[in-house]
């Protein structure tokens, strides 16, 4: 298994927030599939304020850049980012690795 770890800063707006947050509680079956198919085994954005830390667990084949491109692709991921966006600050097309950030393991 392998595990990355991202970061993003949401927008200045807590009434943005809220709604990214309940987003959140309802993710698309779709995008949870999508990430399946790829071979993310398990996500999870934690936040603290503004600031999100998002935890990904893949598959040991799982390719960061090849992989997130498919997932990119797919039609429902598509559909999710573009509506997100709005709360992170960024254009509708933003590739996540435009928005989210990798982060270094140090420990």
């Amino acid at each position: 298994m392998k595990r990355f770890c991202q970061t993003l800063t949401l927008v200045d707006d807590p009434a943005m927030i809220e709604k990214y947050v309940e987003a959140h509680k309802h993710v698309w079956a779709e995008v949870i599939e999508g990430q399946r198919e790829v071979g993310i085994l398990s996500m999870e954005i934690w936040r603290r304020g503004r600031s999100l830390c998002m935890v990904m667990d893949t598959v040991d084949e799982f390719d960061f850049e090849r992989d997130m491109a498919r997932l990119a692709g797919l039609p429902r991921q598509a559909e999710w980012e573009a509506y997100v966006s709005q709360f992170q600050g960024c254009s509708a097309d933003a590739r996540s690795d435009e928005k989210w950030q990798r982060m270094e393991r140090i420990f």
